[in-house]
């Protein structure tokens, strides 16, 4: 028997970091690379990523979005052509300075973001109003160097994400694309990834760099942690300016295009593994499982040739499932069980010779580890309705988590003791870029999520006593 396999052995809420680093380890979703910061993404991992790809691809193409591909290197005299796009990049940039042993004239920039190159192509197909809407996607990968701790999708100096940027004649066309992008991510971190959002606009502070106004999705982490899912950013006219991306309107008058962009990234994998994930290892939400049913046959001599020929059976009954027949012979039914549910597993079958003889097999859900003896007859259904449940199960329950760690205060000492407590603080505020640099002063660690876009304030701002323009999420964040 090879059954050195060893689980998780901390508790989630005890030690999280560990708990995280064993999981991605010990659920072969990830490989620490020889590059500090850049990881292997492994098959079950980028099987999420791959799912979660098609089914934004879907809902993209729906609003007119066509992939295309920029290249990776960017010249620096055009990244220096937003001044505070540039800005805020810079620091996080890795040069190409060489190749063997000759110095380039120019040096070349590993795109943190492709907005530059993107840009200087926009303004060669631009030329008149019936060139737009041009709404282009890429799938691809990014440097973004500059950080001390990695973590593991979370948080890593190489990542894969989708990047949008669309282009509109009018400013209502643009505002109402962002908005729209923002709902399509939010469909699917609901619907796929069961992952629940506080949906807003970013301060002035941590808007992205060279935005007019940046829309993000955030939630929260069990280690008391926000964490940024995706971002829309209106980018008004401040590329199309600096960039030339002009147009020939209607009346033939030239008009400068309004622009926008908008990412999704391999970092709601590590939010799905923080916030699904139990103490016996991952917990996969159905439509994103790899394997979504594993039938465990428990054999023995006597009765093992009857056994698997109803294990095959099941197996061709449930073709509409992603299912795995485990039948290796050389690990022991338990150890399958502690296997399959480290890796997340949503359903797991099981099926012995008594089970036979009642005509039933039994199911358990990864989630609640419920077991259930279900008819052979019946089997089919009901995994569609298990699963079902399972994805739906999930989702309300990392809902009513994030709500649960939400709490409105009034004044900044009750927020500090609440985002010390690992909770969200909801405040009427300023939203003044001064008023945040003391709160995160007087609340090390603390920064502004985002601002309600339904919600209106009421009031004085909780910190500075001006009057609130917004209510906000305010916690410690990664």
């Amino acid at each position: 028997m090879k059954e050195s396999q060893e689980g998780i052995t901390v508790k989630k809420d005890g030690d999280f970091s560990e708990w995280y680093t064993q999981v991605i380890q010990k659920a072969e979703l990830a490989d620490y690379s020889k590059v500090s910061g850049c990881i292997v993404f492994r098959p079950r991992a980028y099987h999420i990523w791959e799912t979660a790809k098609e089914n934004l691809d879907k809902e993209f193409k729906k609003t007119g979005v066509k992939n295309a591909y920029f290249p990776l290197l960017v010249p620096e005299s055009l990244l220096n052509k937003e001044s505070e796009h540039v800005k805020g990049f810079k620091p996080e940039v890795a040069w190409v300075t060489q190749t063997g042993s000759s110095k380039l004239n120019e040096r070349l920039a590993i795109r943190p973001t492709s907005e530059t190159i993107m840009y200087d192509h926009y303004k060669k197909w631009i030329r008149s109003w019936k060139d737009l809407p041009l709404k282009i996607n890429q799938w691809c990968n990014i440097i973004r160097w500059e950080f001390k701790h990695a973590t593991p999708f979370l948080r890593t100096r190489e990542f894969l994400w989708q990047e949008g940027h669309n282009v509109f004649a009018t400013e209502k066309e643009v505002e109402e694309n962002t908005l729209l992008m923002l709902d399509v991510y939010e469909k699917i971190l609901k619907e796929i990834y069961a992952i629940p959002v506080i949906k807003g606009k970013k301060s002035e502070k941590e808007k992205f760099a060279g935005a007019l106004y940046t829309l993000s999705l955030e939630t929260l982490l069990p280690n008391g942690k926000a964490i940024q899912c995706c971002t829309s950013h209106n980018l008004a006219q401040n590329f199309s300016k600096p960039f030339d991306i002009t147009f020939l309107d209607k009346n033939e008058k030239k008009q400068y295009a309004w622009q926008n962009s908008w990412g999704f990234t391999t970092r709601t994998i590590g939010i799905m593994i923080a916030i699904h994930g139990d103490d016996k290892g991952l917990i996969v939400p159905p439509r994103l499982a790899e394997t979504q049913v594993v039938i465990i046959p428990i054999l023995f001599d006597k009765t093992k040739e009857k056994v698997l020929k109803k294990a095959n059976e099941i197996f061709k009954l449930l073709k509409d499932y992603k299912v795995y027949l485990d039948d290796r012979e050389d690990y022991s039914p338990g150890w399958k069980f502690n296997e399959h549910e480290l890796n997340g597993v949503p359903v797991r079958i099981e099926l012995g010779p008594k089970d036979l003889e009642n005509n039933q097999a039994v199911l358990v859900r990864r989630d609640s580890l419920k077991k259930e003896n279900v008819k052979f007859k019946d089997l089919n259904k009901k995994i569609g309705e298990t699963l079902e449940s399972i994805q739906k199960n999930l989702y309300e329950k990392a809902k009513k988590s994030l709500y649960d760690n939400i709490n409105e205060v009034k004044n900044l000492n009750d927020a500090k003791k609440i985002i010390n407590s690992g909770k969200i603080a909801k405040v009427n505020w300023c939203t003044g870029a001064k008023c945040e640099e003391i709160i995160k002063t007087k609340i090390e660690g603390a920064k502004s999520l985002n601002i309600s876009l339904t919600e209106k304030a009421r009031g004085k701002c909780f910190n500075c006593g001006n009057d609130a323009k917004g209510v906000s999420y305010f916690a410690k964040s990664y």
